[in-house]
C-alpha cells in the first residue's frame, strides 16, 4: 500500500472511530486554552509544595465521571466530568492541591494499570477537541480504546486514611502559601457527600478512591475555617477562565438540551457564545457557528482561542483556504503554541500549494520541538512529506506517529520501509534504524504485542 493510501486509510478509520465511539470510552484530550488555564492554576501549587512545576505533567481525560488521580510518577489526571461539575475554580484548585500532595508527600500507591492506560494517548484532540483522531490505523486505535474502556470505572488505587488526611491538610497549606482560598476543599466534599451512600457500582471513581467519611469532611471544614484566606474571592481572570473552560467542555461534550438550558440565546456573554458555537459546529450548522464565533471576536478581538475556533469551524466546513487566516492570527497572538501550529499546518496541508507545504513542514517541526511525542503532529507531517513526494520521510513520520502511541507493529513496518528509502548514514536514516531496533519483534518484551496484533513475530531485516 502506498504512503498516501495508508494516510487516507488512517483518516477514514479515525473518522469512523469517532462516530462509533461509545459514551463510556475514554481518551486523553488536548486543548491549548484549557491546558493553559490548568497550568496557570497548578504551577503555583506545585511550587508551594516544593516540586518543580516543569517536571509535573497534567492530563485531561475525556470522561463524564468525577475523578482525579496521580499515576505513573509525577502526572496529575483530571476528568472532564470533574471540571464541569465544580461550582467554582476554588473546588478544582483544591482537588489539584490534594493530588499534588500525593506526589510531594511520596505516597506509595499502586497505580500501574491506570498509568499504562492514561499515559497512552488513545485519542488526541486538537484545538477544541472537535477533531478526535486515533494516531494509528483503525485497528490499533480500537485496541487502545478497548484497553481503556474500564478506565473510569475500576478502583485502581487504595489510599490509607492517613494519606488522605495528610493530603487534605497539605492542600490547605499549599493554597494558603499562594494566597488562595482553600474553601473549595470543604465545598467540594460537601457538594458530593451523597456519594458516600451509593453502591460501589454507582459511585464516581473519585469517591471510591477518596472515601468521604463524615469525620474527614468535618476535619476539612476545620482546616478551612482556620485559613486567613478562607473568604478570599477568586479574581476576575480566574472566574473568566473557569467559565470559558466549562462552556467549552459543555459545548463539546453535553447534549443540545443542556446547552440550550445553560446558554440560552438571550445570554450574550462570551462563554455562552462559545458553548453555542461549538454545539452548532457539532450539529454541522456552519452558519450559526460562524455567527457565534464572530460575536465572540467582537467581544474580544485579541483572544487567540476565538480565532482558533473560527479557523476550526471553517476547516471542518471544508473551507480550508479560508481557515488559514484565523489560524495565522491565533498564532500571531499566541506564538509557537504547539497545538495552534498543528491547526495551521492542517489547513496549509489541505490547500496544498508548494509554499503551503513548506510552511506546514516548518510549523509541524516547531510543534514537535515543543512536543516530540505528539502523535498527531507526526501523522500530519507524514501527510506533508507525502504531498512533497518525499516517501522516506513520510514513512519515518508515520513510524514516529505509531511509536508515540505504542503501536510498535505499525512503527516497525513503516521504519522498515523508511530505511529502504532514506540515504544511509543520515540522521533520519539512523532514527528509522533506532525505531527498528526498539520495536524489533525478536525482542522478548515485544513479542506479546505482535501476538496481540495477530502477527507472528519475525526477525527484523536490517
Amino acid at each position: 500500500m502506498s504512503v498516501s493510501r495508508c494516510l487516507r486509510s488512517l483518516c477514514c478509520a479515525a473518522a469512523a472511530l469517532v462516530l462509533l465511539l461509545p459514551a463510556s470510552a475514554q481518551g486523553l484530550i488536548r486543548d491549548a486554552e484549557i491546558e493553559e488555564t490548568l497550568r496557570e492554576w497548578t504551577d503555583p501549587i506545585l511550587t508551594a509544595s516544593g516540586l518543580e512545576a516543569k517536571d509535573v505533567q497534567l492530563f485531561i481525560i475525556d470522561d463524564p465521571s468525577l475523578n482525579a488521580f496521580v499515576a505513573n510518577g509525577q502526572r496529575i489526571h483530571l476528568h472532564t466530568g470533574l471540571l464541569i461539575a465544580a461550582d467554582d475554580p476554588a473546588q478544582i484548585k483544591a482537588v489539584i492541591a490534594h493530588e499534588t500532595c500525593h506526589i510531594a508527600c511520596s505516597h506509595t500507591v499502586s497505580r500501574a494499570r491506570a498509568a499504562e492506560v492514561a499515559s497512552r494517548p488513545a485519542l488526541i484532540s486538537i484545538g477544541l477537541g472537535i477533531l478526535a483522531i486515533a494516531a494509528g490505523e483503525g485497528q490499533a486505535g480500537a485496541a487502545l480504546l478497548a484497553s481503556s474502556s474500564q478506565f473510569g470505572a475500576a478502583n485502581f488505587f487504595v489510599h490509607t486514611r492517613g494519606e488522605e488526611s495528610q493530603a487534605d491538610a497539605q492542600a490547605v497549606k499549599y493554597l494558603d502559601a499562594i494566597g488562595e482560598s482553600p474553601s473549595g476543599l470543604a465545598g467540594f466534599f460537601e457538594k458530593f457527600r451523597y456519594q458516600e451512600v451509593l453502591s460501589d457500582r454507582k459511585q464516581d471513581p473519585y469517591f471510591r478512591s477518596h472515601p468521604l467519611a463524615g469525620d474527614r469532611i468535618r476535619a476539612a471544614r476545620a482546616l478551612v475555617d482556620k485559613s486567613p484566606n478562607k473568604d478570599k474571592p477568586a479574581g476576575a481572570r480566574t472566574l473568566a477562565q473557569f467559565e470559558m473552560m466549562q462552556a467549552k467542555i459543555i459545548g463539546f461534550r453535553e447534549p443540545p438540551a443542556r446547552i440550550r438550558r445553560d446558554y440560552p440565546s438571550t445570554d450574550q456573554s462570551a462563554p455562552a457564545h462559545y458553548a453555542r458555537a461549538i454545539a452548532a459546529l457539532r450539529a454541522s450548522d456552519v452558519r450559526s457557528a460562524l455567527a457565534e464565533a464572530d460575536a465572540m471576536l467582537a467581544l474580544e478581538p485579541k483572544n487567540p482561542y476565538f480565532h482558533e475556533l473560527k479557523g476550526q469551524v471553517l476547516f471542518e466546513a471544508g473551507r480550508a483556504a479560508e481557515s488559514i487566516a484565523p489560524h495565522e492570527e491565533a498564532l500571531r497572538l499566541k506564538p509557537k503554541q504547539p497545538l495552534l501550529l498543528i491547526n495551521l499546518a492542517r489547513s496549509l496541508n489541505a490547500r496544498g500549494t508548494k509554499d503551503d507545504l513548506n510552511r506546514a513542514e516548518t510549523a509541524l517541526r516547531d510543534a514537535l520541538i515543543a512536543e516530540p511525542g505528539n502523535a498527531f503532529a507526526w501523522a500530519e507531517l507524514a501527510k506533508t512529506f507525502d504531498q512533497q513526494d518525499r516517501p522516506g520521510l513520510a514513512e519515518l513520520a508515520t513510524a514516529e506517529s505509531a511509536y508515540a502511541v505504542g503501536d510498535i507493529v505499525r512503527a516497525n513496518a513503516f521504519a522498515r520501509r523508511a530505511v529502504k528509502d532514506l540515504k544511509s548514514g543520515t540522521p533520519d536514516y539512523r532514527r528509522a534504524d533506532d525505531i527498528l531496533v526498539i520495536t524489533d519483534p525478536s525482542n522478548p518484551d515485544n513479542r506479546r504485542l505482535y501476538t496481540r496484533a495477530g502477527q507472528r513475530p519475525r526477525l527484523s531485516v536490517q
